[in-house]
């Protein structure tokens, strides 16, 4: 699930990081203490004309369910070739999206606009501190030195909630070393399952938000641990984007030894936890959300199974390649699991 979801209402952001985190290592995560400075360890990123991975593929009495892992971010001036992707999509007779969390906040566009404030409110400290008064000096120190290559004079994010103002410097962070998590693989996929007509599955988690305003009041008053979420975003800026250069390059050129290897950083479980183990996370059942998103995938790619002679669907890599992901289950299931060369 997308970050932007903050932009409509912050609670999700509790979901949001929970969906990020469930994309679990393949491989240990590197040792990220930091030891000196920032190293500008700038790495070549592919472009033009790539191939990406091969597909997975599922099977068990004639009925074949291909999956195509996706990676973010992957290099920003990269193009997809993704004629066999669309070969397959064409002979399918079903699309399953990746899982995603639906919050339902029941509220019209007017009424939304209207809590436009409470959002952007709830999104900065409480008692109006800066992140100097809320980080510890040593995170502080370093936090300046990202946020002058990143971000450069922007004065409005030394306002915000350390979680909030992570991201953005993340975001930031992958726009200057030439990635971008989105708009690579998802347009071409979608406009040929629309060319197709094929019948589109999104396995859902629901969550109600009942009385938004005050849900964003609490919000806005709640304190939050998470210089921890902070502290690992700022070892990932550091000492991972050659990394994951790296693995975007893997993705773009197919190569899935390279993708099984390289190690995989990630503070967005770290981050999901600060959230999701609030008081006003649990008083609105946000919990478990990665478990419960990959066992609504499963079920809807069982009936696909059973269904269709054919199925195309796509799930981060990163769970692809998981030891005890949805293709682990699916094999303990009795299903045939082929890997792409």
């Amino acid at each position: 699930m997308r970050w932007s979801i903050c932009a409509s209402l912050v609670l999700a952001s509790c979901v949001s990081w929970s969906t990020l985190a469930q994309q679990a290592s393949p491989s240990p995560a590197p040792d990220t203490t930091p030891t000196g400075p920032v190293i500008d360890m700038d790495a070549v990123v592919v472009s033009g004309a790539q191939p990406g991975p091969g597909l997975w593929r599922v099977s068990r009495d004639g009925h074949v369910l291909y999956i195509l892992g996706t990676q973010s971010p992957l290099p920003k001036k990269m193009t997809w070739l993704s004629h066999d992707v669309e070969q397959v999509i064409a002979s399918s007779q079903e699309a399953i999206k990746p899982p995603r969390v639906k919050v339902d906040a029941d509220i019209g566009i007017i009424r939304g606009a209207l809590l436009i404030p409470s959002m952007l409110k709830a999104r900065r400290n409480p008692d109006d501190r800066t992140l100097r008064d809320v980080l510890p000096a040593d995170l502080y120190a370093r936090w300046q030195v990202l946020k002058a290559r990143y971000l450069g004079r922007d004065q409005g994010v030394e306002k915000w909630r350390p979680i909030f103002a992570a991201r953005e410097l993340y975001e930031a962070g992958l726009k200057q070393a030439g990635l971008a998590e989105s708009g690579i693989v998802s347009p071409v996929v979608d406009k040929a399952i629309k060319q197709h007509g094929l019948k589109v599955t999104t396995p859902l988690l629901s969550f109600k938000v009942e009385q938004p305003r005050q849900a964003l009041r609490e919000f806005a008053g709640t304190q939050l641990d998470d210089s921890a979420c902070f502290r690992a975003t700022l070892d990932r800026l550091e000492n991972d984007l050659p990394l994951m250069t790296a693995r975007a390059n893997a993705w773009a050129i197919g190569d899935i030894p390279a993708l099984r290897a390289l190690p995989y950083g990630d503070q967005n479980r770290t981050c999901a936890q600060v959230l999701t183990e609030t008081e006003f996370a649990r008083k609105r059942g946000i919990a478990n959300v990665g478990a419960a998103l990959e066992a609504e995938w499963l079920g809807a790619a069982e009936n696909a199974l059973r269904t269709n002679a054919s199925t195309f669907a796509t799930l981060p890599i990163s769970d692809l390649l998981r030891s005890d992901g949805p293709l682990a289950k699916l094999q303990a299931r009795g299903y045939l699991v082929e890997a792409p060369e």
